[in-house]
């Protein structure tokens, strides 16, 4: 439940102040999603892909989302509708074994999903301009309709399973990597056929949204004024070891019905 203490009496009369007009971001379409990502290729550079190669057997470890790419376009002749193009780098992290070494060799590599929701986000016919835009004479701003913006809201990627294959799938898409991400790894990555190829399982959450700068009249109650002192840290480290409260859970894990006393499952 909200924490109500310190939270003013909305409904008093006497606590409202005036009607305010602020910018925000209001959002109008969302819609979130949970995907089962079933045997997406991962990709390496050349020195990480003859270790691949030599493996006989893999183990995942982690997935971490590098980075989303979020590509707005408008739904032709159906208005205030945008189509979201989403395309998501996972960094996999995997253990091979096999090969000339008998133990587990960490490697890292790189798997591209691509992912398209239809959203509503209205009309705007109007041009944005701010303070603060010179003017050379050279570089005008383009004459374009302000559209919506899109975002991607992505929960700790989970990390399910992993395989390996002799050779890439015939029908595999490609996708290019962005430099950006190969200077992350050292060099391009190989997307031609292989003696040995890595396939993952990966669970994705997310949640899409589509948001527009809008203006809003709400009510105003008074300011934020923060009601807590600034604590001054010390040097000390000893000092800063002692605030820590001590961690009663490590050593004493929680039973299964204290993690879920009001679960009436059999």
């Amino acid at each position: 439940m909200p924490d109500t203490e310190n939270m003013p009496e909305l409904e008093s009369r006497d606590s409202f102040k005036e009607a305010v007009c602020i910018d925000a971001m209001r959002i109008y379409d969302s819609c979130s999603d949970k995907d089962c990502l079933e045997d997406i290729r991962v990709l390496f550079p050349p020195a990480r892909q003859q270790l691949v190669d030599s493996a006989t057997n893999v183990r995942i470890k982690d997935v971490s989302v590098i980075t989303v790419y979020i590509d707005l376009q408008p739904i032709p002749f159906n208005k205030g509708f945008y189509s979201v193009d989403m395309t998501f780098f996972f960094d996999v992290c995997l253990d091979l074994f096999g090969g000339p070494t008998s133990c587990a060799v960490p490697v890292s590599g790189v798997s591209v999903f691509n992912k398209k929701v239809i959203l509503y986000g209205s009309e705007g016919n109007v041009k944005m301009y701010s303070s603060g835009f010179f003017c050379d004479g050279v570089d005008m701003p383009e004459d374009e309709k302000v559209l919506p913006k899109a975002t991607v809201q992505v929960a700790e990627p989970v990390a399910l399973s992993a395989k390996l294959c002799e050779g890439p799938c015939p029908c595999e898409p490609y996708c290019r990597i962005p430099d950006c991400i190969c200077q992350r790894y050292g060099g391009d990555f190989v997307t031609d056929p292989q003696h040995n190829s890595v396939y993952v399982t990966i669970g994705l959450f997310i949640i899409v949204q589509i948001v527009r700068n809008v203006q809003l009249l709400i009510p105003s109650y008074d300011f934020c004024l923060p009601e807590k002192e600034c604590v001054t840290s010390s040097d000390n480290p000893c000092e800063l070891f002692r605030r820590i409260d001590f961690p009663t859970d490590e050593f004493f894990p929680p039973h299964a019905n204290d993690l879920n006393p009001g679960c009436g499952c059999h």
